[in-house]
C-alpha cells in the first residue's frame, strides 16, 4: 500500500515537473517571438536612417547604382566636400548657429514655463479659467495662422533678420503645450511639503524654486528635450526671420547645400544630414530614462 501510495505520488510529481517544464518552454518560445518581432519592426523604422548613414559614405554615383546601405568603397568626400559647403562659411559656423538659437529657447522656455504652469497650478487670481482656456486654445491653432501677425509684430519691432522672433515667444511661455503638459504634472504633485516650506518662512519662488523644481524635473527635461528637438528641426521659423547667410541654422544650410551647382551632390547633403541629427540623437538617448519619467508618470501619486 506505501509502495502504490509513492509511487502515485512520484507519478504526480513528475507530471507535474513535465507541466512546468512545457510552460517554461512555451514562455521563453512566447519572449523570442516577442523580441524577434520587435527586432524586425525595430530594424524596419531604423533602415531609413541606417541607410542615411551608409550613403553618406558613398560616392555621388553609387548613391544611385547602389541601393544598400553598406558603401562598396567607403569615402568621406562628403563629409570633407559638404562640412566646406559653397558659402564663404563652413558647416561650424551653422551649426554654432543653430545652438545659439537653441540653447536660450530651452532655457527660456524652461523658466517662463515653469512659472506660468506654476501659477495656474497653485493660485486663484481673477479670469484664471478664462485664460487657462485661452491658453488651451491656443493649442488648436496651426502655427501657420499666427505667422503672419507675428511677422507684423517683430518687423515693426526692428527685430527681423535677428534671432530675437525665435527667443522671445519662449520666454514669455509661448509654447502652451509645455505650460499644459507642467501644469498637469503639478496638479499630481502633493502640496505637503511646499505648505511645509511656506511656514518655515519660505517665499513663494524659494518654494518654487527649491521644493517644486526638484519635483518637475522629469517633466522639465521632457520639456527640454521636446523643445531641443523641435528647435533643431525648426525650417520655417528661421526661413522667415533670418536673411543673412552667416546666421542661418543647420536647418536652412542644408537646403542652401542643394542649388544649381549641387543639386547632384547627394553624398554631401546626407553627409551633413547625419552630422546634423547626431546632437538631437545623443542628447535623447542621454535624457532618455528621464524623458520617460516625465511622459508616462505624470507626477508622483499623494
Amino acid at each position: 500500500m506505501t509502495e502504490h501510495v509513492l509511487s502515485h505520488d512520484a507519478s504526480t510529481v513528475g507530471e507535474i515537473a513535465g507541466v512546468r517544464a512545457r510552460e517554461q518552454r512555451r514562455h521563453k518560445a512566447s519572449i523570442a517571438l516577442r523580441y524577434f518581432l520587435l527586432a524586425a519592426v525595430g530594424l524596419l523604422m531604423l533602415y531609413p536612417l541606417i541607410w542615411l548613414i551608409g550613403a553618406s559614405f558613398k560616392t555621388n554615383s553609387e548613391i544611385f547604382a547602389n541601393p544598400g546601405f553598406w558603401p562598396e568603397n567607403p569615402t568621406l568626400d562628403g563629409y570633407i566636400k559638404g562640412w566646406q559647403t559653397s558659402t564663404p562659411y563652413s558647416f561650424g559656423t551653422f551649426f554654432l548657429n543653430t545652438l545659439w538659437i537653441v540653447i536660450p529657447k530651452v532655457i527660456g522656455t524652461a523658466i517662463s514655463c515653469t512659472a506660468v504652469a506654476y501659477g495656474f497650478a497653485r493660485f486663484d487670481f481673477p479670469f484664471k479659467k478664462v485664460l487657462f482656456a485661452s491658453l488651451i486654445a491656443t493649442l488648436l491653432l496651426p502655427n501657420v495662422v499666427t505667422r503672419i501677425p507675428q511677422y507684423l509684430l517683430f518687423r515693426d519691432l526692428g527685430w527681423l533678420d535677428s534671432f530675437l522672433p525665435l527667443w522671445v515667444p519662449s520666454a514669455f511661455a509661448g509654447d502652451a503645450f509645455f505650460v499644459f503638459m507642467l501644469v498637469q504634472f503639478l496638479r499630481a504633485i502633493p502640496r505637503d511639503m511646499e505648505e511645509a516650506a511656506r511656514v518655515d518662512g519660505a517665499t513663494t519662488w524659494q518654494t518654487l524654486i527649491f521644493i517644486v523644481v526638484p519635483l518637475l524635473m522629469p517633466a522639465l527635461i521632457s520639456v527640454c528635450l521636446f523643445q531641443f528637438m523641435w528647435t533643431m528641426n525648426d525650417f520655417l521659423g528661421p526661413l522667415i526671420y533670418i536673411s543673412s547667410v552667416d546666421k542661418y541654422p543647420v536647418s536652412l544650410a542644408l537646403k542652401l547645400s542643394i542649388d544649381t551647382t549641387e543639386a547632384f551632390e547627394w553624398n554631401r547633403v546626407l553627409a551633413m544630414s547625419v552630422l546634423a541629427l547626431t546632437p538631437a540623437l545623443a542628447v535623447f538617448f542621454l535624457a532618455q530614462k528621464y524623458f520617460i519619467d516625465g511622459i508616462s508618470s505624470g507626477g508622483i501619486k499623494g
